[in-house]
């Protein structure tokens, strides 16, 4: 049994294809597969720095690269592309425009994907762009396929949203860029969370830290609210993590930004520890990320430090932070949501 995705599983059906290959790996990579496949040269683009750290230490380590978009060499005598369709179209339109825009004419290029996260409007998004063409389905997925005969246009200037909250008094600019959370407005968990934050303001001090930080909502307000607080934010996307920066520019707000899966790169102790958590990993349901969150959290809280993190309320929260921590309260809910506050 193949220990690799379906998506995965299609392109294996079509090796021979890739031997003599050139190739750029990129989109939302769920496996090992660019590690292992067989190809004359093959250079790996990873915008999840999870997916980064899980195959830099393969065969391919030193082809692969971890970024918002890739430096220009990195196209160089490449002449085949495999994209791995991600869970969101605006994802797919702003990562194959750069990629699209990069790579050499007569390139040919993959777009592989399941069913399920609609990869089949690939075709109306580039039909203007060449012949494309469905070559496999299998596993619930479908491989398009057609040539770059020419290059699309990009400026990443023109992919940046932008929409403003009033909250206490302060106005407060959001920047984000497509696939990053809350992109197009303050969700509903943010929101409870933030006002249960105000309501405890007395635990908003020293250092705080925000993981999961999307596009730099939760640490903006914070810092606004609380400008002697030190700020440090973390993500695994990379467009999350330049979507913070722009947003806490944008805002006059000082922050350090860093790439982190969950604690893997932070090694601070913070007095507040703050996160509107993912539960997904692609379209699967996943509770790694913030399992880590709860039981490694403790250990980078100072004394007196406190977690706070807001969940939707059907998730199983509750018994890991009873196992964790001593103290554990649930200082707002909605019936979606709730908020709870531990600590040690």
């Amino acid at each position: 049994m193949s220990t690799f995705t379906p998506a995965s599983q299609v392109l294996e059906r079509h090796q021979a294809f890739f031997n003599d290959k050139n190739v750029v790996i990129a989109g939302d990579i769920q496996d090992s597969y660019p590690s292992v496949m067989s190809a004359n040269q093959v250079k790996i683009h990873c915008t999840q720095f999870h997916t980064y750290l899980r195959l830099k230490n393969s065969a391919r380590g030193n082809h692969t690269y971890f970024s918002l978009l890739p430096e220009a060499d990195f196209y160089v005598g490449m002449n085949t592309l495999i994209y791995y369709w991600p869970k969101t179209k605006s994802e797919a339109q702003f990562q194959l425009s750069y990629l699209l825009h990069n790579m050499p004419k007569g390139s040919d290029i993959f777009i592989i994907g399941e069913n399920r996260t609609g990869v089949k409007s690939v075709e109306s998004l580039l039909g203007d762009f060449g012949t494309i063409q469905k070559i496999d389905s299998a596993r619930r997925c479908g491989l398009y396929h057609f040539q770059a005969e020419s290059r699309l246009a990009f400026d990443l200037n023109e992919w940046w949203l932008s929409y403003h909250l009033t909250i206490e008094n302060q106005d407060i600019e959001i920047k984000s860029l497509p696939g990053v959370f809350s992109q197009k407005g303050l969700d509903a968990g943010s929101e409870l969370l933030l006002n249960a934050l105000i309501d405890h303001a007395d635990i908003i001090k020293g250092n705080v830290l925000d993981v999961g930080c999307g596009s730099g909502i939760l640490s903006t307000v914070l810092g606004k609210l609380c400008p002697d607080i030190e700020l440090t934010l973390s993500d695994v996307s990379s467009a999350a993590i330049e979507s913070s920066k722009m947003t806490l520019a944008s805002n006059s707000v000082n922050g350090g930004v860093v790439a982190s899966d969950v604690f893997s790169h932070l090694n601070g102790k913070y007095h507040l520890i703050v996160s509107n958590p993912p539960f997904h990993d692609g379209k699967q349901t996943s509770y790694t990320a913030v399992n880590s969150l709860i039981k490694e959290s403790k250990k980078h809280l100072k004394l007196n430090g406190y977690l706070c993190i807001v969940a939707n309320s059907f998730l199983p929260y509750q018994a890991i932070l009873d196992e964790t921590f001593k103290c554990v309260e649930v200082i707002a809910q909605t019936t979606k949501f709730k908020v709870y506050l531990a600590s040690h």
